[in-house]
């Protein structure tokens, strides 16, 4: 008996070194993950998005800053009579603008994230602008924060500054695991306009794949400005021709049976595609605000970079 309990103690003993092992080595891939987007973000921010991001997005207005003695060139609506008089000499009121702002980055975590047949999945691909939006944000001396979606909200970390804040946001969105399969950008586009009272720079990453959120998006525009990130798969767009394929619907569950070798399928599936790609364009036209659409193993530096220099 005491062999037993001895043995069993053994046996308790090495499962026990054997999950730590595991649980180890999963800290350790994701520390390295988080560390790779960190360099790779820091990078791009510092090399290729240098006053482009500032210049793209304006801060909330000017504010006085000092005076100094008038030089040519400067506006007369902004001498200082009283300072001028007082000293003899032509004085100007000096403004700066007030940059400091919020960066919202609201994350569609739905089940549809997870798909993707060219390098990386959506969310991959997702997570990779994220991080180089919000290391592109503390830059600039604003802040940074994350409102993680499915068909609720799942995660909310608020705006901050600081290098620390923004890995600890990379760190959720590598690890989180969401509790619903569904999508709902209303629920999160309600839960921001809550939350956000001041204007805000806001991206809203998704494949919206959804319908109905146009009102909530416009009411969002008027205060914020908004820019939606639209990511989808190569597999999204087209099937290919193999025969007879079994799909899933990724958020429902549900199954069904396509021949893909059939030419109306795979214009039907195509059309599917398009429409969801229209409609998203559509309704951030009607609200005000701006598309970017990228697909997964595409080169986004370079549409973040031509998104930047168009709003500059």
């Amino acid at each position: 008996m005491a062999l037993f309990k001895r043995n069993t103690k053994q046996v308790k003993a090495v499962e026990e070194q054997s999950q730590n092992s595991t649980g180890d080595a999963a800290i350790a891939s994701l520390l390295k993950k988080v560390r790779e987007l960190e360099i790779k973000s820091k990078r791009l921010t510092n090399h290729l998005f240098t006053g482009e991001y500032h210049t793209a997005f304006k801060g909330r207005g000017m504010a006085f800053k000092e005076v100094r003695e008038y030089q040519p060139g400067d506006d007369i609506r902004f001498i200082e009579w009283n300072v001028s008089a007082r000293m003899g000499h032509t004085y100007s009121k000096l403004f700066e603008e007030e940059r400091e702002l919020s960066v919202y980055l609201l994350v569609d975590v739905s089940a549809s994230s997870l798909f993707g047949t060219y390098r990386q999945t959506k969310k991959d691909l997702i997570t990779e602008i994220c991080a180089v939006l919000a290391f592109s944000a503390i830059s600039n001396n604003d802040k940074a924060g994350l409102i993680m979606f499915s068909d609720k909200v799942e995660k909310y970390i608020p705006a901050k500054k600081g290098k620390d804040h923004v890995l600890y946001m990379v760190r959720e969105l590598l690890t989180h695991q969401p509790h619903s399969a569904h999508t709902d950008i209303t629920k999160a586009v309600q839960f921001l306009n809550g939350i956000s009272k001041h204007k805000s720079i806001v991206f809203i990453l998704s494949d919206f794949a959804d319908a109905g959120y146009h009102d909530a998006l416009r009411v969002a525009a008027k205060r914020h400005d908004v820019i939606g990130v639209q990511a989808y798969d190569k597999r999204d767009e087209q099937l290919p021709s193999v025969g007879l394929l079994q799909v899933q619907d990724a958020e429902t569950g549900n199954t069904v049976w396509l021949n893909t070798n059939d030419t109306y399928t795979r214009h039907k599936y195509n059309h599917q595609f398009v429409k969801i790609l229209d409609d998203a364009k559509l309704t951030f036209r009607n609200a005000g605000a701006d598309l970017m659409q990228l697909s997964t193993g595409e080169d986004y530096v370079k549409k973040l970079q031509e998104f930047f220099k168009r709003r500059a």
